[in-house]
């Protein structure tokens, strides 16, 4: 049997049941410590995890930046793997993470993954969302910025180096629940926003625009047929969803 490597995988977890067995086991075939943070689910997202061998703990819910950067403080081993229930980490991923580890790891301070949207059952082989470089393997004192929404971890003055290790995210149970995401994430945008110059008119449209044209055109998403054009159809709603919701709390204040 293959001997887990000394890092920390770790996961913030709210009613994640259906989905929460495959980024465990994935972590936990790599990971020497395994640890589940949870909100307060009151499906099996607890069970499963601890019969999968992670440790669970509880916090209450504050943000998703408080969230996770509780969870790193909680990691065993100096280095961090960070995943959200929806991802994991395919066999071959999990190889070139322990090559990593063998060789060049200490290169660096944080390692970008590459990761690839799953958009209902559609593996996106071209624009933003097909090889997105994301921080998610990292030295355990790096924290997130505290911002409201799309937290990012904070690497100024860190080494960051781009890794090969590819990285599996299926980002939607149906196009409707996506949406709501969307639309919760551009509230939280807007209002973290509020008290700023009111944007123009046209700015979300503009951006809804610039979207579709850099993800279908530029970046090859034309590729990805009827369900990529699904999917970037919504980002580009909520593209310009943030700024009509910024405009109206401005036209308010």
């Amino acid at each position: 049997m293959t001997e887990p490597l000394p890092l920390s995988g770790v996961v913030i977890t709210l009613n994640e049941a259906d989905r929460i067995a495959r980024c465990v086991a994935s972590m936990r075939a790599v990971c020497d410590d395994v640890l589940v943070l949870d909100s307060g689910s009151t499906d099996a997202t607890v069970q499963i995890a601890r019969a999968l061998g992670a440790r669970v703990e509880h916090r209450d819910w504050d943000d998703f930046a408080r969230q996770k950067n509780a969870a790193i403080e909680r990691a065993r081993h100096p280095w961090v793997l960070l995943l959200d229930a929806d991802e994991w980490l395919e066999p071959a991923a999990q190889a070139r993470l322990r090559t990593l580890f063998a060789g060049e790891l200490e290169r660096a301070d944080c390692w970008l993954l590459l990761r690839r949207t799953h958009f209902l059952g559609h593996a996106m082989r071209a624009g933003s969302f097909a090889r997105e470089p994301v921080h998610r393997l990292f030295r355990s004192h790096l924290r997130h910025g505290l911002v409201p929404v799309h937290e990012y971890l904070d690497v100024a003055g860190a080494t960051v180096r781009r890794s090969d290790i590819a990285l599996e995210h299926d980002t939607a149970r149906s196009e409707a629940e996506y949406w709501a995401k969307l639309q919760r994430y551009a509230g939280l945008w807007a209002r973290s926003r509020s008290g700023r110059r009111r944007p123009a008119a046209w700015r979300g449209p503009l951006s809804a625009a610039t979207y579709l044209l850099k993800n279908l055109v530029l970046r090859g998403g034309l590729r990805d047929g009827l369900p990529g054009l699904r999917f970037h159809a919504l980002h580009a709603r909520y593209a310009a969803l943030k700024y009509r919701l910024l405009r109206a709390r401005s036209s308010r204040a």
